[in-house]
């Protein structure tokens, strides 16, 4: 067996190590040395490893293989019945960057049930988007304001804020939602167009307050 070989048998069996610091350093040892032979494994462990850092490790180590190699498995996995599997896969293509993967993100992955999931859609859009189709991404991702808890929503308010102005007409709409929590989350998002530096907590208080009076934080 060659050395190689034997590299890839070692790192085979240190991604099925019960020990998250041996799964860590078998992770690393795929991405300092790719092989095609480690994509599959690769996949399939993030579908599965509990611990986010060396889940992290192994995003890293499929962006140091050949997209064409990694590309099509992951777009496997973005329709997988396991909400992880989806949640990494779309993680990991949001780090390769190859925006021909652009239809498959869809309109269920970013309304997806799961946050984890969702939130990594929402990522993975605004990363991925082509030129001219900005404004209907905004227009599905403002379906989402409100949801969720403060990592959620700051999630998605990364994700409109990333996407510039063309977001503010749907932002606008939204003030005037009959949810009282998706008026203050589309005026926190407002907020922080206009002023990046804003800090969320502050700007959804503050969103909070406007709603509370009756308001739809524009000026009249």
């Amino acid at each position: 067996m060659s050395e190689q070989d034997e590299g890839v048998t070692r790192a085979f069996r240190g991604l099925e190590d019960g020990r998250p610091s041996v799964r860590l350093r078998a992770a690393l040892a795929a991405g300092t040395t790719p092989d095609p032979r480690f994509v599959g494994k690769l996949v399939e462990r993030c579908a599965i490893e509990p611990e986010f850092y060396v889940r992290d490790m192994l995003t890293w180590a499929l962006t140091r293989h050949p997209a064409p190699l990694t590309v099509p498995r992951l777009l496997d996995e973005v329709r997988s019945e396991r909400a992880q599997a989806r949640s990494q896969a779309l993680h990991t293509l949001s780090k390769i960057k190859d925006r021909r993967v652009w239809p498959a993100i869809t309109r269920a992955l970013l309304t997806d049930a799961d946050e984890e999931v969702a939130r990594s859609a929402w990522r993975a859009a605004v990363v991925l988007v082509p030129e001219g189709e900005e404004p209907r991404l905004a227009a599905v991702l403002s379906t989402q304001l409100g949801r969720g808890g403060r990592e959620t929503r700051l999630s998605l308010s990364r994700a409109l804020v990333a996407l510039g102005e063309v977001i503010s007409p749907a932002l606008r709409a939204a003030t005037t939602a009959p949810d009282p929590r998706v008026r203050a989350h589309a005026i926190a998002t407002e907020r922080l167009l206009r002023d990046p530096d804003a800090g969320f907590e502050f700007a959804i208080e503050e969103a909070k307050r406007v709603v509370a009076l009756g308001g739809s934080g524009r000026e009249e």
